[in-house]
């Protein structure tokens, strides 16, 4: 009879990620807040780098996804045009951010049965502080969310060292908020996750 292999420890799978659309999944930089146009722009419509490799996979782990947004629907609708049909769309929350209840009402909308194992990953500190009003884990995006706020050209053209100055202050102000882990962009996600579902297994709870 085979022995188990001790080093191997028990996973304990996560329920739900949830995703901020603007500044997360789309739009870098969260431009699309500051324009009074109805329709975004091609450049904003675009996905962030490891977006569509990081839904591919969750989906393929049977981990259940969706988004938030706070825009114009009409704008939401536009921005979300290149993300995978399956992924759930939770647009205008009853309560604005940063109010729970928009995490609550994506979590019942993907029909998961409580808050334990739930993640929001996001570049915008009032959708970040509606998960941590919400109980659920946090994780804030650095270079492609508001904070930095700059479009994928304008980031471009910085630097390095004018990239890791804001990178830096971005990451300050998100932890600053109480997030439980910052990243650069979702090109990062799977390491994270992996680390939450680790903290998860050692009894830490959000």
């Amino acid at each position: 009879m085979p022995h188990a292999d001790a080093s191997v420890q028990p996973s304990r799978p996560l329920a739900a990620v949830l995703f901020g659309l603007s500044g997360c999944l789309v739009d870098f930089g969260a431009r699309t807040r500051l324009q009074t146009a109805e329709q975004p722009s091609p450049e904003q419509a675009q996905a962030t780098p490891g977006a569509l490799d990081t839904l591919r996979r969750l989906h393929q782990q049977g981990i259940p996804c969706a988004w938030l947004e706070q825009l114009p629907i009409a704008s939401s609708r536009h921005l979300a045009a290149t993300l995978p049909k399956w992924l759930k769309s939770t647009p205008n929350a009853p309560a604005p951010w940063p109010a729970p209840d928009a995490c609550w009402q994506a979590l019942m909308a993907l029909e998961v049965k409580g808050i334990d194992g739930c993640v929001l990953v996001s570049g915008e500190p009032q959708l970040l502080q509606s998960g941590l009003n919400a109980g659920l884990w946090t994780i804030g995006l650095a270079s492609c969310g508001s904070l930095c706020g700059m479009t994928p050209s304008e980031w471009q053209v910085l630097s390095q060292q004018e990239r890791e100055l804001k990178r830096g202050k971005a990451t300050v102000q998100l932890f600053g908020l109480g997030v439980h882990s910052v990243i650069d962009h979702l090109g990062d996600l799977g390491t994270c996750l992996a680390d939450i579902e680790l903290r998860r297994l050692k009894g830490e709870k959000p």
